[in-house]
């Protein structure tokens, strides 16, 4: 399938690894000029080196003051950015009772304002020209929360509100708005949830991953490889008309519909 993404430009926010880094690949292997972004500028310059067209760029979702200059030298190398995709690394664990304002401050920061941040930088040009993607990696715990993950859990929820109501307002422009969610996805990430997990349970990492793995339908962790596939077809010129929805990519981890 022609996903239409050859010489449009995608800026992926959090692409030094994990997640990100899959979806900035994919979208460079279907010939979009890519934008990476982390707070580690030269392995942003490392990984965008190895890809066709893609340059590599320091943005730090603590600091949303400098998300305008990430996006104004993002436009000196491609021009307009067709593709923005939302990523944040995930904040600490720890659990509802002991969340307070203070705890929760910094993952509000990164995983929902600076979020919107950089969605309100990107947005009008998009809406000008009459075609734009928006899509914003979430987390199962937006559907189901996730135990121990209440960072998480809160601050990826208001993400998705705020998502789902600028998607209805902005379709008639051409800019479709969406979630990618992703279950248990083999990162680094959610090798270190397992970890923590154990040291918590007092058992082995061995022993937490196939009672993961038992939960899952599937009967296994996903790919990045598999995640980032479907991130790039919702980014694409054929998703046209999916816009406000959640997708799932989870093995079928989430009972509910």
């Amino acid at each position: 399938m022609e996903l239409g993404l050859q010489g449009r430009t995608a800026l992926v926010a959090g692409s030094t690894s994990g997640l990100g880094l899959a979806i900035a690949q994919t979208l460079g292997q279907e010939k979009a000029n890519v934008v990476l972004c982390g707070r580690r500028v030269s392995v942003a310059k490392e990984r965008a080196a190895a890809l066709p067209s893609a340059i590599g760029l320091e943005l730090d979702l603590a600091e949303p003051a400098n998300v305008d200059s990430v996006v104004a030298e993002a436009r000196s190398a491609f021009g307009a950015i067709d593709v923005l995709v939302l990523n944040s690394g995930g904040p600490p664990p720890g659990p509802a009772i002991e969340l307070t304002p203070e705890s929760m401050a910094g993952s509000a920061e990164t995983l929902l304002l600076a979020q919107i941040k950089l969605v309100s930088v990107v947005l009008p040009a998009m809406r000008e020209r009459g075609w734009g993607r928006i899509l914003a990696i979430g987390s199962s715990g937006i559907q189901q929360p996730i135990p121990n993950l209440v960072r998480s859990n809160v601050a990826r929820a208001g993400l998705a509100a705020y998502l789902k109501t600028l998607a209805g307002e902005v379709a008639r422009d051409g800019v479709t708005v969406n979630m990618i969610l992703p279950g248990r996805i083999d990162t680094d990430r959610v090798a270190d949830l397992d970890a923590n997990q154990a040291e918590r349970r007092g058992i082995d990492i061995e022993s937490v991953r196939k009672q993961s793995e038992g939960s899952i339908p599937a009967g296994r962790y996903g790919t990045p490889v598999e995640f980032a596939d479907v991130a790039a077809f919702l980014c694409s010129e054929r998703a046209s008309y999916v816009t406000g929805s959640q997708v799932r990519v989870d093995g079928g981890l989430i009972s509910g519909f």
